[in-house]
């Protein structure tokens, strides 16, 4: 974390953190003390969302099997070409459509 401020500083302070923190450009933390002990952290938005996303991914154990099993299989260089990717995954005819359509 780079900076830390007391609660009422931060009470007070607060639309001008909000500002300083999405201008920043790239992920940071506020932390907040009460009495000298850290008891909080003040996050900006995308920062917070792509924490929650990240926990999620890793608290599923299929979808971590999956990814762990997908990053060894690159390693050793089984890879599927793009468009035999789409192809299975029924994206290929949907993007055909799609451009058709007029929405692609």
């Amino acid at each position: 974390m780079s900076q830390t401020v007391s609660i009422s500083k931060a009470r007070a302070r607060l639309p001008a953190l909000s500002k300083q923190m999405s201008k920043a450009g790239r992920p940071e933390a506020l932390a907040i003390t009460q009495r000298g002990k850290l008891v909080l952290a003040l996050l900006n938005w995308e920062f917070y969302e792509s924490l929650i996303e990240t926990l999620e991914i890793m608290g599923d154990q299929e979808l971590m099997a999956a990814l762990r099993q997908g990053s060894q299989e690159a390693k050793q260089g089984k890879r599927i070409p793009w468009k035999a990717a789409k192809k299975k995954l029924g994206l290929y005819n949907l993007a055909r459509k799609l451009v058709r359509l007029g929405l692609a």
